[in-house]
C-alpha cells in the first residue's frame, strides 16, 4: 500500500525552506503519494566534494531553494557542493567543453537531449533512476524520452523538470478582437492575430536563436502542420509539402507580429509583454510570476490567461517542454556522491519545496509530484502541470541522438522560419536549405 508523505511531516527537518516560497509565504501542504522502493547502495567517497553547473533561474526562488537543498545535502553528508548558474545560451557550450576536455564540473544539468550527445563520457544513472521512478510512481513520457538511451532501459540523464511554453495572452485584448480565447485551428488563430494587430495590440513570437522560445515556436509551427525534421528512421524529412505549407502560413502570420521578433532572445517577449507592447505570445510561467509579484504590473497579470498552443491539424497541441536534464561525468572522482546528490534533490523533502517555489515554471517529471500543492495554488498555473506528458520532443519523430541534438543546437528549424519571415527566402528555398543543413548531421554511416 502506498505511503502518504505530507509537507507537515517534513517541515521539521526542512523548516528553513518554508520561508523561501514565492512572496515570502510558507509552502502549502502537499500529499505526495509514494510506493515502497529500496534505494541503491551509494557509499560516498572519502573527501568527496562536488561542483555542479546548471542554467540560470528565470524565477528567483528556483535558485534560492535549489541552493538551500544542496546546503542541506552538505549538512547531512559532509560533501561540499558548489553550484554555478550560467546563461541558457552558455550551458550547451560549457557542457561540450567539459565533455571534450574531461575536466570541470562533476555534474551538469543541461537541456533536453544533452546527455545523448556525450553518452560515452557519462556515468550511467539507471540505479538511481529506477529507485526514484519506483518510489514516485513512475517517470512521465518526456522524462523517459530524454533520460534513457534510445531503444534501451539504460538511463544516462536524470530529468528534473520541464518548462512549458503555452500561449500567454491578455484577456481584454482577445475579447476586444471578438474571441473568448485563442482558436485551436490555424485559420482562426491567424484571424485573431490580424485583429489584434489592427487594434494596435499585436502578438509576437521569437524567431531569434532563443533556446526556449525560438525553438518552441518554430517546432510548433512545423509540427502543427504535420511536418517534422526527420522521420522515425532518422531520414531527413523537413523538405515536405507540410513544411512548405507551414512556412506559407508564417508569411501570413508574421506581419501581425510586434517589430523585432527576428532578433528576440528568451527574455525579449517577457519585456515586451510587461511593457504593454505585446498582447499574445508563448512563454513559461515566469512571465506571469513576475507580473503578479510586482504591484506596478499586477493589473497585467490579472488580465493574463494561459492556453495550449493551437493544435492546428493535429489532435493534441504539439509542444515539447524545455527539459532540465542532469548528467554525471566519468571524469568525476566522486560519482557515488554525485548520484547521491541527485537522488537527494529528487526526494520529497527537497523536490516539493523547489517545485512550489518555481510556481510551476519547471513541471515535474514524476507522477507522484502531480499531487503537489503548487498545481492548486493558482488556476492560471495549473495548465503547466502536464508539460512532461507530451509525446513531442526535440528531434521528433526520430530517435534522440547526437545528430538530433546537433541539429537543434544549429537552430535549423528556427533559422528556416526566420529566413521566410524576413523575406530572405521563399518557403521552398528555406525548406531545401534546412534539408541540406540537416543532412550533414543525419548522413548515413
Amino acid at each position: 500500500m502506498a505511503n502518504i508523505i505530507t509537507r507537515r511531516s517534513i517541515l521539521g527537518a526542512g523548516a528553513g525552506l518554508a520561508a523561501l516560497g514565492a512572496g515570502g509565504q510558507a509552502f502549502a501542504q502537499s500529499r505526495i503519494r509514494t510506493a515502497p522502493a529500496s534505494p541503491p547502495n551509494l557509499p560516498i567517497e572519502n573527501g568527496a566534494s562536488l561542483r555542479m553547473l546548471r542554467p540560470v533561474r528565470f524565477v528567483q526562488p528556483d535558485e534560492e531553494v535549489f541552493r538551500a537543498n544542496c546546503a542541506r545535502f552538505t549538512q547531512q553528508t559532509g560533501v561540499q557542493v558548489r553550484v554555478d548558474f550560467v546563461g541558457w545560451e552558455d550551458i550547451t557550450q560549457q557542457t561540450a567543453v567539459t565533455a571534450n576536455t574531461g575536466a570541470g564540473p562533476d555534474l551538469i544539468i543541461g537541456f533536453n537531449e544533452a546527455p545523448h550527445i556525450y553518452a560515452d563520457k557519462l556515468v550511467e544513472l539507471t540505479d538511481i533512476a529506477e529507485y526514484i521512478g519506483t518510489k514516485y510512481r513512475g517517470w512521465l513520457t518526456l522524462a523517459q524520452r530524454y533520460g534513457k538511451r534510445h531503444g534501451t532501459n539504460n538511463w544516462i540523464g536524470l530529468p528534473f523538470g520541464a518548462s512549458g511554453g503555452p500561449l500567454v495572452w491578455r484577456k481584454s485584448a482577445v475579447n476586444e478582437a471578438g474571441y473568448q480565447a485563442p482558436p485551436d485551428d490555424h485559420a482562426g488563430f491567424l484571424d485573431l492575430c490580424r485583429k489584434l494587430k489592427a487594434n494596435n495590440k499585436p502578438p509576437g513570437f521569437a524567431l531569434g536563436n532563443a533556446v526556449g522560445d525560438g525553438n518552441g515556436f518554430a517546432n510548433w509551427l512545423v509540427w502543427s502542420h504535420g511536418g517534422y525534421l526527420v522521420d522515425e528512421n532518422n531520414n531527413v524529412a523537413i523538405n515536405s509539402r507540410n513544411t512548405i505549407e507551414a512556412l506559407n502560413y508564417l508569411r501570413d502570420l508574421y506581419p501581425t507580429f510586434v517589430p523585432g521578433t527576428i532578433a528576440w532572445g528568451d527574455i525579449s517577449n517577457n519585456r515586451a509583454y510587461a511593457a504593454n507592447e505585446l498582447f499574445l505570445t508563448s512563454n513559461g510561467v515566469s512571465l506571469y510570476f513576475a507580473l503578479k509579484n510586482d504591484p506596478a504590473t499586477r493589473h497585467i497579470a490579472d488580465d493574463t490567461e494561459h492556453t495550449l498552443m493551437p493544435k492546428g491539424r493535429l489532435t493534441q497541441s504539439p509542444m515539447a517542454g524545455l527539459t532540465l536534464n542532469a548528467m554525471v561525468f566519468r571524469h568525476s572522482r566522486f560519482p557515488n556522491a554525485a548520484k547521491a546528490l541527485l537522488t537527494f534533490l529528487m526526494e520529497t523533502e527537497q523536490y516539493d519545496p523547489w517545485l512550489q517555489a518555481n510556481l510551476g515554471y519547471w513541471s515535474q517529471p514524476l507522477e507522484a509530484y502531480s499531487d503537489s500543492a503548487v498545481w492548486d495554488s493558482d488556476p492560471k498555473v495549473r495548465i503547466f502541470k502536464d508539460v512532461m506528458r507530451t509525446e513531442f520532443y526535440i528531434g521528433y519523430k526520430g530517435p534522440i541522438s547526437q545528430a538530433s541534438a546537433a541539429a537543434n543546437a544549429d537552430y535549423i528549424m528556427v533559422q528556416m522560419c526566420a529566413s521566410v519571415a524576413s523575406g530572405q527566402a521563399t518557403p521552398e528555398a528555406a525548406a531545401r536549405e534546412a534539408e541540406r543543413r540537416a543532412a550533414r548531421f543525419f548522413r548515413r554511416r
